[in-house]
C-alpha cells in the first residue's frame, strides 16, 4: 500500500522567508567570472572597478574651431573686434590635443574669416571649450561599486577608464529536470496519454530574462532511483535545480522523496493557487525546487519562489512588479484556503478607470497567460471579489500598451482573431484583447462601461430578430451602437462522415449521443435552448448538456478527439478540424460598441479593418 505524505499549507510570504534563511544557513553562494567589458551588458559586478587611466588622458579641444591664448582676445567686442593673423592661433577639431601655448578654444562659428586670419567680436575666457585631463574620470577613481547591474553608459565609462575586463557574478546555472511517465520530449509525436514537454522552454526563457541560464536535462521517468540519479548529477553541475512535476502526494509523485534522500526539504506545500504542491529544499548548498507540472502553476512558482533565489545569487534587491488598483468587471469567487494568482484581462472603462475580467482557465492552460494583461492577487482567507469591487493586480504588460488595446468581450468567433492580426499588420501601435464571456456577458459589461466592443448573436424568440431587443432591455439609457458584422451559418458539428446520422436537434436525445455544449449566456446556448423547446426536448434528455465549452473551436476539438459526438457551432470551426456540418440556421453576429469608445483611435482602426477587403478575404477563407 502506498504511503502518502500530506502537504503543508504554508503561507507564501512565510515559506519564502523560511526558504531563504534555510539556504543561507546551508552556505548559498555565488560564483564569479571575468568577462570582456564589451560583453558585460546586464551582468552584475562582483567587486568594485577602478579607472586605470584618466579620461581624457590629455588636455583636449572640446569644439571645432581655433585654439588661442585667451589674453590675445581680450577687449574683443562687436564694436571693437580683434584680428588674429595666421600663426597667432591654431585650427583644431573636436578631440585634438590642445596645442602648446594655447589655453582656450573658440568655436568656428564665432570666427569671421579674413584673407590673412580671423576676426573675433567676443573675447575668449581661459580654458573655455577645453577638456582637462581627468575631466570625466581620473585614474584611480571608482567607476562602479560591487553588485551593480552594468548598463550601456557604464560600459562606456569602463572603457574610457582603461578597463577592458571586469569581474562579474556568474550567471546562475539552473538545471531543469522534466519527470513523468507521460512526458515526451519536443519533436516526438505524442500518443494518447502522452504530454509534450514544453515547460522547460518556458522556464529557460524566464531564467534568461532574470540573468540566469537554464540547462534542460533529459526527461526522467517516474522511477525513484533514476530521479535521484538525475538530481545528484544536476546538483553537482548547477547552482540551482528545478525538478519538474511529481510534487503532489500521489503514488508516482516522488520529487520530495528524492530531495530528502539526497538533502533536505524545507517546505512542501504552499497556500497558493495555482502552485500549492511546490517543494522547497536543497542538496548540499544547492537549492532544489520541486515545480508542479501544470505550466501556469510552474510559472507562478518560478515568479514567486525561484526568482527571489536568483536575485539572492545575483546580489540584487527583489523587484516588485507594478501593481495597480482596478475595478472588478465580473464576480470572482475564491477559496478561503489559498492565496490565489488569477490570470485576467484589463481595459479602460468609460470613465478612464481600469476594469479587470478574470480569465476562466485551469492551471494547465498556458494560453491563459499569453492572453492575460495582469495577475489578480486574491489574498488568503477572503471569499473573492464582487463585480464593481476594488482589487489590486500585478501588471504583465505596460500600461501604455493596455491603453492602446481594443478590448473585445462577448461571443467567440475566429473572425475576431483574424481582424486582430489584420489590425497589427496595418497599425503596430494597436492591439486586441478578447475574452469569451458570451453574448449576454458582452451586453452587461458594455452596459457598465467596462468594455469597448462586444460580439453578440442573441436570438429573440418572439420575432426571430437578433440582438436589438436584448440591448434595449439591458442598456435602456443607450450610449451604444450596434454595428452589423456578419451573417454566419450555425449548425451541428459532427464527426467526419456523420457516423451517428445526426440530422437535427431531435437526434441529440438519442441514446449514445454525447453532446458538447456552450456556456450559459452564450448566444449559441440561447439558440440551442430555443431549438430544444421547439422540438419539445428537455435538457436532461441530452447527455452532455451540462458540459460547457467557451468557444466554437473548443467544441469542435472535443468532437475531433472523439470525446463528444456533436455540438452546435459555426461552420468555420467544423472546417478547421475537418469535421462534417449539418446546417441549422443562419444568424446575425454583430459588434456592440460604446459611443465613447468610438472616439478612440485603436477602436476606429479596428472598425476600419472589419470593413476592409483583406479582412473580407480572410473570413471568406474561414467559410460559413
Amino acid at each position: 500500500m502506498s504511503k502518502y505524505e500530506y502537504l503543508s499549507n504554508t503561507q507564501l510570504g512565510e515559506a519564502l522567508r523560511q526558504y531563504l534563511a534555510f539556504l543561507e544557513s546551508r552556505g548559498l553562494s555565488s560564483r564569479t567570472e571575468e568577462v570582456p567589458v564589451t560583453d558585460a551588458l546586464g551582468r552584475v559586478s562582483a567587486c568594485a572597478a577602478y579607472a586605470r587611466r584618466s579620461s581624457p588622458h590629455y588636455t583636449a579641444c572640446a569644439m571645432d574651431g581655433i585654439a588661442v591664448l585667451a589674453k590675445r582676445t581680450f577687449g574683443a567686442t562687436q564694436t571693437t573686434p580683434v584680428s588674429l593673423r595666421e600663426g597667432e592661433f591654431v585650427r583644431v577639431d573636436t578631440g585634438d590635443p590642445l596645442p602648446q601655448g594655447c589655453d582656450a578654444v573658440i568655436m568656428i562659428e564665432d570666427c569671421v574669416e579674413e584673407a590673412d586670419g580671423v576676426v573675433l567680436r567676443s573675447a575668449a575666457a581661459p580654458w573655455q571649450h577645453v577638456r582637462q585631463i581627468g575631466e570625466g574620470l581620473s585614474a584611480g577613481d571608482m567607476i562602479l561599486p560591487s553588485y551593480i547591474e552594468i548598463e550601456p553608459a557604464l560600459i562606456g565609462a569602463l572603457l574610457a577608464g582603461g578597463v577592458q575586463k571586469i569581474s562579474v557574478l556568474a550567471k546562475p546555472r539552473v538545471a531543469i529536470i522534466p519527470t513523468g511517465d507521460e512526458i515526451v520530449s519536443q519533436g516526438e509525436t505524442p500518443r494518447e496519454g502522452e504530454i509534450p514537454e514544453f515547460n522547460s522552454a518556458i522556464f529557460c526563457a524566464m531564467l534568461a530574462r532574470w540573468g540566469a541560464a537554464g540547462v534542460v536535462y533529459p526527461v526522467v521517468k517516474d522511477d525513484p532511483a533514476k530521479i535521484e540519479q538525475a538530481l545528484r548529477q544536476a546538483a553537482s553541475e548547477s547552482d540551482l535545480v528545478l525538478l519538474c512535476a511529481g510534487t503532489s502526494a500521489g503514488r508516482d509523485d516522488g520529487t520530495a522523496s528524492a530531495i530528502r534522500s539526497l538533502g533536505e526539504v524545507c517546505v512542501h506545500g504552499i497556500a497558493i493557487r495555482p502552485g500549492k504542491p511546490a517543494v522547497l529544499g536543497a542538496v548540499g548548498n544547492k537549492p532544489v525546487v520541486g515545480v508542479p507540472g501544470y505550466p501556469v502553476s510552474g510559472i507562478i512558482v518560478l515568479e514567486e519562489l525561484v526568482k527571489p533565489v536568483i536575485d539572492r545569487l545575483l546580489k540584487r534587491e527583489r523587484e516588485i512588479a507594478e501593481s495597480v488598483c482596478v475595478k472588478m468587471g465580473r464576480r470572482y469567487v475564491s477559496s478561503l484556503k489559498y492565496r490565489e494568482f488569477v490570470r485576467a484581462t484589463l481595459g479602460f472603462d468609460s470613465e478612464g478607470g481600469l476594469t479587470c475580467v478574470p480569465i476562466q482557465a485551469g492551471a494547465g492552460v498556458i494560453t491563459s497567460l499569453t492572453k492575460a494583461d495582469c495577475i489578480l492577487d486574491v489574498p488568503q482567507n477572503t471569499e473573492g471579489f464582487e463585480a464593481g469591487e476594488r482589487a489590486h493586480v500585478r501588471l504583465l504588460k505596460p500600461i501604455d500598451r493596455i491603453a492602446r488595446t481594443v478590448r473585445i468581450l462577448g461571443s467567440h468567433d475566429p473572425l475576431i482573431d483574424e481582424a486582430a492580426d489584420e489590425l497589427r499588420r496595418g497599425d503596430i501601435r494597436a492591439y486586441v484583447s478578447s475574452a469569451h464571456v458570451g453574448s449576454m456577458g458582452a451586453i452587461l459589461a458594455i452596459g457598465r462601461g467596462e468594455g469597448q466592443l462586444g460580439g453578440v448573436h442573441l436570438l429573440d424568440e418572439k420575432d426571430g430578430s437578433y440582438n436589438v431587443s436584448y440591448i434595449e432591455r439591458f442598456i435602456p439609457d443607450g450610449g451604444v451602437a450596434l454595428i452589423e458584422c456578419v451573417r454566419r451559418s450555425q449548425g451541428l458539428i459532427v464527426a467526419k462522415g456523420n457516423p451517428l446520422g445526426i440530422q437535427s436537434v431531435a437526434d441529440l436525445a438519442k441514446p449514445g449521443v454525447r453532446y458538447a455544449n456552450r456556456q450559459r449566456g452564450a448566444g449559441t446556448r440561447v439558440l440551442l435552448d430555443y431549438l430544444l423547446r421547439k422540438a419539445d426536448i428537455a435538457p436532461n434528455q441530452i447527455t452532455g448538456y451540462d458540459r460547457e465549452e467557451l468557444t466554437h473551436t473548443a467544441v469542435a476539438a472535443q468532437i475531433a478527439a472523439g470525446s463528444a459526438d456533436c455540438g452546435l457551432g459555426i461552420l468555420s470551426a467544423a472546417r478547421m478540424y475537418g469535421l462534417d456540418f449539418v446546417p441549422v440556421c443562419e444568424e446575425t453576429y454583430d459588434l456592440l460598441v460604446s459611443l465613447s469608445a468610438m472616439e478612440q483611435p485603436q477602436v476606429r482602426a479596428f472598425l476600419r479593418v472589419i470593413a476592409s477587403e483583406p479582412f473580407l478575404r480572410r473570413i471568406d477563407a474561414l467559410g460559413g
